[in-house]
């Protein structure tokens, strides 16, 4: 029996799936409700998530980049539809 193509995921790195994929989830919902009180926080969840890294680095990078465009188009649809930023 051959165990190539067959790796063992740790505990850390399917914590990091989930860490990326739950800041993807808050900073879409940021954009749409207070800005600088939940992207801040996807901020840091995506950027533990990628520290983590294992098999989650893609969706971990996704998610520093997803954060980091909710943070300007939060602040910039909170400004146009005059709604509080926090």
């Amino acid at each position: 029996m051959s165990s190539t193509g067959f790796e063992r995921t740790r505990p850390s790195e399917t914590i990091a799936g989930f860490l990326a994929a739950a800041a993807i989830f808050v900073s879409l919902t940021g954009i749409a409700y207070r800005p600088l009180r939940l992207i801040p926080v996807s901020i840091v969840l995506a950027l533990v998530a990628a520290g983590i890294g294992g098999r989650a680095t893609r969706l971990a990078s996704w998610a520093v980049g997803i954060a980091a465009a909710s943070f300007a188009v939060g602040l910039a649809v909170a400004v146009i539809t005059s709604k509080p930023l926090w």
